[in-house]
This record gives C-alpha cells, structure tokens and sequence, in this order.
C-alpha cells in the first residue's frame, strides 16, 4: 500500500427518497446535513412522485447535488434481484426515470447531475455488456452530459469513458471488497461495515491511499472519487456525521464529484 497522503477533494454521497423501514423522510433530511450529492430514487426500486419532490427540495436547500437513482422495475424487490430485461426496454426505464426527476428538480430550482444506477443494476453492469449499452445508450439519448456513477472496473465505467460520457467513479464506506475489487454480497461475512471507526478508516483510505483493504487482507486500488454512505446501514445518520467530521478534521477538502 502506498504511503501518500497527498488528497484530492472526496464527494459523500447517499441513497435518499427510498422510504425503507426506518430509513423516512426525516432520516434523509438529517443525511443532507453530511454529504454532498444525493442520489434520489425516481421510480424503480422506490420513489413516487411526492418523495422524489421533496427529496428534490430538501436537496436544494441543502445545497446538495442530485442524480438519479435509477432502477431495474423492482419495486417488491427493492431492485436487488438481477433482471434480464432486453437493452431496449432497460435504454428507454433509464430515459424515462431519469426524465421525471428531471422535470421534479426544474420546478424545484436545481437539477440532475449525473445518473447512479442502485444496487443489481449496479452490480450487472460491472460485467454485463448488453446492459451496460443500454444505460449508456440512455445516456447519450439525454444528450450525453449527464455522468454515469459506476464501479471501478466496470464495463459501464469503459463503455461510457468510450462514448465520451462522463464517468465518475464510487467506492463504498460500509461495504466489504472482495480482492478483486467487487462487493462482498449481502448476508456473507464482512458484507456491511458498521462501526464507526471502521468506517471512518475506510474512507480516510479511500482519499489518501485510493483504494480499500479487502476481506482477506489484500489492498485493492479504487481510484474512486465518490464514497457513497448507505442510508439502510444501521446508525447511517451518525456514520455520516462522523465520515463528515474526521474528513474535514484531516484537513480533505469534500464537494461534489459532478460540476
């Protein structure tokens, strides 16, 4: 592992508008007071007009810049199961998504910066060619300005770069790497990080050293910008607040990865 230190400006970003047990409205409101972007849910696994609205709101009060959560169609699945849905149809859920928060942030005063797909999307598009086309084939339908949030790695993050889509790369504070670079999947040991300390770690590493230390030891080079903060992880308000605090007690600049 490398022994600089020297470190660029990091985005915290986190899942908003999802309305998953716990996780309400108000819990995304405290969330805005400690990162930089947010990405809103528009449909797919969560949102509904009303939340995406005042998501929105929230965020432009807070100053906080938005993408797009986008989705498989998965709301009894919350978009965690992989579907196999063809380019066509996936090109025109992202057009049509990303377009409903778009025209919600006009009439709140702000706007979509870039576009994160959520959780199997996410994790298809690391590998899978078809899909990864189509979400930015979307993207280029939407005029090609919007950056694609994606995995190190990934063959999103290629064929974006190749299309001249911009790419904005994302690393996760309270997730475990696999050494390969790919996330320990959910309800393996060492999938989620909820102590604090752990966390704060995490995120110091991923600024200064750029990169994680996997579940067996190994160091793995991200070279991400963005750290996303899970809104379902258990204390997420407080994991946030002390990210927020122990990267500005390091003296590492935060703000949004997306101009």
């Amino acid at each position: 592992m490398s022994t600089a230190t020297t470190a660029a400006p990091i985005d915290l970003n986190a899942d908003l508008g999802e309305g998953l047990g716990a996780w309400s409205m108000g819990d995304d409101q405290a969330m805005l007071q400690f990162v930089t972007t947010a990405n809103v849910a528009c449909g797919g696994h969560a949102g509904d007009p009303g939340t995406m609205r005042r998501c929105a709101a929230m965020a432009a009060a807070a100053d906080v810049a938005i993408t797009a959560h986008v989705s498989y169609p998965d709301l009894a699945g919350f978009g965690r199961r992989f579907l196999d849905i063809s380019a066509d149809d996936l090109r025109n859920l992202v057009l049509v998504q990303v377009g409903a928060l778009q025209a919600i942030t006009r009439a709140e005063g702000t706007r979509v910066r870039g576009v994160k797909p959520h959780g199997a999307l996410y994790n298809a598009l690391a590998h899978h060619e078809a899909q990864a086309g189509a979400v930015v084939a979307a993207l280029a339908d939407l005029g090609g300005q919007l950056a694609l949030v994606a995995a190190p790695g990934s063959v999103a993050a290629r064929r974006a770069q190749e299309e001249g889509i911009p790419v904005v790369l994302e690393a996760f504070a309270d997730r475990g790497y696999r050494s390969d670079g790919t996330l320990v999947p959910r309800g393996e040991p060492g999938a989620l990080l909820t102590d604090t300390s752990q966390v704060l770690e995490r995120v110091l590493g991923i600024a200064r050293e750029h990169g994680v230390r996997a579940v067996d030891g190994s160091w793995v080079r991200l070279g991400a910008r963005s750290v996303c903060l899970h809104g379902d992880t258990p204390g997420a308000v407080e994991l946030a607040r002390a990210v927020r605090s122990g990267l500005e007690e390091a003296g590492i600049p935060l703000g949004p990865a997306i101009p």
